[in-house]
């Protein structure tokens, strides 16, 4: 669990980074999924890492202040009333006083004042940072704001000269994981793999695939996660070879693969795993052969999560070692510099290796450094930023094939990809999602206990 002075420390240090000015941060809002029926909240990550704070119709403002006029800096709460009577249809509310208290805020206010507090708190700022585009609703209001000040120019009111994106400095920050972050992301991921491990104990011939959705979303909840992290994907067959498939309503045949991309979400932090497996529990020969390639992609992918690399280095051993495959399969021609330079490779490998991971499932965080970052590293034309410790990534190489004249049958229809979750450590990386197993030999050990 989070410790108040985390999120205080990660508002002080953001307000360092401003050096002056002041930050519009709004939570997410609720959604409506049908009529009178809301979608189960799920607060802004932006909002959650600087604050701790989960409920719905909240903003944070923070004001940089000035050393100079011995303006000391301050971090402000806006949220909902406490309301007794509106506590007994939808739960406990904290209340401007009690979140201030609780989450160590310097002020809070509800949520109803936030016209009338901005106004004061916005005048003659040199500089606000704000996400624009994020929201309409929310530039429509902040410029709202601004032309009220603007009208008030002969009082002697100003509105702020530029506009900064608050995002960026932000990512920044959480590009570096703490050790309670960190903890956290190992409890997610462990959680994750014992349901990747459950499912395919569970996996039979003619079942469906939400069948076996069901499973692996019920060792989520039973171990204590709040939500999927993501539309999971099951797989099965064919479907395995369409990258975002989702529909999870096809059933599965004997001697098909099934392919699950699926994490889970604990207390805001996300896990995100694949394994692929064979539905009757032993792969076939064609199978075999293609899995072994993608496992060995991916570990020479994990090998590469270090320190001493740039963010592509993973990406690249993992397309060495595929492509070095699909030249040995017969399915590509040529040299290997010659495939990479045509691109007949993405027929059967079409996205990349990995993404950072954290609050969000697709996390924040630049993955090129800008061309005048003093830590470009040599032989790294495109600038990828070097990997640091506390820095958590997805490794994730794949091989899909369609049925095409250039391969034989035995191979149509296989879509395998192979994802785990890896954190960078001092020595090299520590893959958080290790149990759940995934060699040719652990898979088919595992589904013989059904």
């Amino acid at each position: 669990m989070f410790d108040t002075n985390e999120f205080k420390n990660r508002r002080h240090k953001l307000m360092q980074a401003m050096g002056d000015g002041i930050a519009i941060i709004p939570t997410a809002p609720e959604a409506i999924r049908n009529r009178d029926n809301h979608y189960p909240y799920r607060f802004d990550s932006y909002f959650y890492y600087l604050t701790g704070f989960k409920e719905p119709e909240s903003l944070l403002m923070l004001v940089a202040g000035n050393a100079a006029k011995g303006e000391p800096p301050k971090s402000i709460l806006f949220c909902r009333n406490k309301d007794v009577e509106r506590e007994i249809w939808d739960g406990f509310r904290f209340g401007a006083d009690a979140a201030r208290e609780t989450f160590g805020f310097d002020e809070a206010y509800s949520i109803n004042e936030l016209d009338m507090v901005v106004l004061k708190l916005l005048a003659n700022q040199p500089k606000l940072f704000f996400s624009l585009g994020e929201s309409s609703g929310w530039d429509n209001r902040v410029t709202g704001w601004m032309n009220a000040l603007r009208a008030q120019a002969r009082n002697g009111m100003s509105v702020p000269d530029d506009i900064a994106d608050i995002r960026k400095l932000v990512d920044e920050m959480r590009l570096y994981k703490s050790p309670v972050e960190q903890a956290i992301m190992r409890h997610s991921a462990s959680i994750a793999g014992a349901a990747h491990n459950r499912a395919m104990q569970f996996t039979r011939p003619d079942m469906m695939e939400y069948e076996v959705e069901a499973e692996f979303l019920h060792e989520f909840y039973r171990k204590g996660a709040q939500a999927p992290a993501y539309t999971s994907i099951v797989a099965g067959g064919a479907n395995a070879c369409t990258l975002h498939y989702i529909a999870n309503s096809a059933k599965l045949y004997d001697g098909d693969l099934l392919l699950i991309d699926a994490g889970c979400e604990l207390d805001g932090y996300a896990s995100d795993i694949t394994r692929t497996f064979p539905v009757n529990g032993k792969f076939s020969a064609a199978q075999k052969d293609v899995y072994e390639l993608v496992l060995a992609a991916q570990l020479a992918a994990i090998a590469k999560v270090n320190p001493q690399n740039h963010w592509n280095a993973p990406h690249e051993a993992a397309l060495d070692v595929l492509i070095q495959g699909f030249i040995d399969f017969g399915w590509c021609k040529g040299s290997k510099d010659a495939v990479i330079e045509s691109g007949t490779y993405r027929q059967f490998y079409m996205h990349r290796t990995g993404h950072w991971l954290g609050l969000d499932v697709h996390d924040a965080g630049e993955y090129q450094y800008s061309n005048k970052h003093p830590h470009k590293l040599k032989n790294n034309p495109q600038n990828w930023r070097r990997l640091e410790a506390g820095m958590t990534l997805t490794v994730e190489p794949g091989c899909y094939i369609r049925p095409a004249d250039n391969v034989p049958k035995d191979f149509w229809n296989i879509g395998i990809r192979i994802e785990d979750d890896v954190l960078v450590t001092q020595e090299g990386c520590e893959v958080m999602t290790a149990n759940a197993v995934k060699t040719v030999a652990d898979i088919e050990a595992m589904m013989q206990t059904r």
